[in-house]
Parts: structure tokens; C-alpha cells; sequence
């Protein structure tokens, strides 16, 4: 696995070593004593997938707060999205700065979300499907978003938006000196 780093310090977009013949290929999509050994988190303690029915479709920018602080590893299995992290770490050099990439299904590549940033992804094709592991279960209590429009944080999302939740939707951006 290659572990490449996203310029948002502890965030890494993962690469397979893909071993391949006329058969196809064969990759390691998690080991722990790689991830050990670059110094992330190996304990994941849930599987998620997401199914997104149309392109434009954005899902996110969540986070968990305090003790339920997550860890997440993503990957996209089938279509392809545009998977966005923010740094909202007060004390980080790069706070509200983001990283996207497109993950797909043929590329295989991970995102590392390391505790302490915000996640979400805009599904670029029609069905989308999208496998994420969590080092923590979710905590209604704990959760945290970020508007995916945010002035303050800029995304540029690669296709119009179509669709978020009515939850997503409504959250209200930052203050324009406020902290988070």
C-alpha cells in the first residue's frame, strides 16, 4: 500500500499495490501492520456503505466531537465520487483547509480521515457506492457538521450540487471570524 499525504497533516489518500496478470489483480485493501507501521489507527469498530442514486448528490461534511472523535477510512466500490476532507483542528496550521480526490471504483484508492476533521463526498456518477470504516460507533450526541457551502471553508465541488439532506442543508456556515 502506498500511504501519500494530502498536505493536511495525519490525512493520506492510500494507494493499492496492485499485483496483476491476465486474470486481473489482487490488492491488500487494509493491513494493520502497515498502517501501524505509518502510525494510524488500525482498530476499526464499524462498516458503512452508502448508496447515492444520481451524480451531484453531496453527503456530508460530518465529524464527531469529544470522546466519540472518529477515524475513518473510505473507499468508493462502485461509480466514482469526489471525497472531501476539512481540517478543523483550532491548533492546526492548515484549520478549515480542505483536500478532495476522486475515489473510484477501478482506482481503488482510500482517504484516511484522522480524528478531529470534517468528511463528506459528492458522488459523481449515478450509483455511486461508497464503503467506509469508522474506529468509533456513531453518537447522535457527538455529531458535528460543516455546510458543504461554506464561504469560509471554499470547497469546489467538480459538478453542481443536486441533491444534500434536509438536515445537511440546513446547517448554518461558520462565522466569518468565529471559530468552529
Amino acid at each position: 500500500m502506498r500511504f501519500d499525504p494530502t498536505g493536511l497533516e495525519g490525512s493520506y489518500l492510500i494507494g493499492l499495490d496492485k499485483r496483476g496478470d491476465e486474470r486481473g489483480f489482487f490488492a491488500r485493501a487494509f493491513c494493520a501492520e502497515e498502517f501501524a507501521a505509518a502510525d494510524l489507527e488500525t482498530n476499526f469498530l464499524q462498516a458503512n456503505l452508502s448508496f447515492n442514486a444520481s451524480a451531484g448528490i453531496v453527503r456530508g461534511m460530518h465529524f464527531q466531537t469529544g470522546k466519540h472523535a472518529e477515524v475513518k477510512l473510505v473507499r468508493c466500490v462502485s461509480g466514482e465520487i469526489f471525497d472531501v476532507i476539512v481540517d478543523l483542528r483550532e491548533d492546526s496550521p492548515t484549520h478549515l483547509r480542505w483536500f478532495g480526490a476522486r475515489l473510484t471504483a477501478d482506482n481503488g484508492d482510500l482517504m484516511y480521515v484522522p480524528r478531529g476533521f470534517a468528511h463528506g463526498y459528492q458522488a459523481l456518477t449515478d450509483g455511486a457506492t461508497v464503503h467506509y470504516m469508522v474506529s468509533a460507533p456513531y453518537a447522535p450526541e457527538a455529531e458535528g457538521a460543516l455546510h458543504h457551502a461554506d464561504p469560509r471553508v471554499g470547497i469546489e465541488w467538480p459538478v453542481p450540487v443536486t441533491e444534500t439532506s434536509e438536515k445537511d442543508a440546513a446547517v448554518p456556515f461558520l462565522e466569518a471570524n468565529g471559530p468552529l
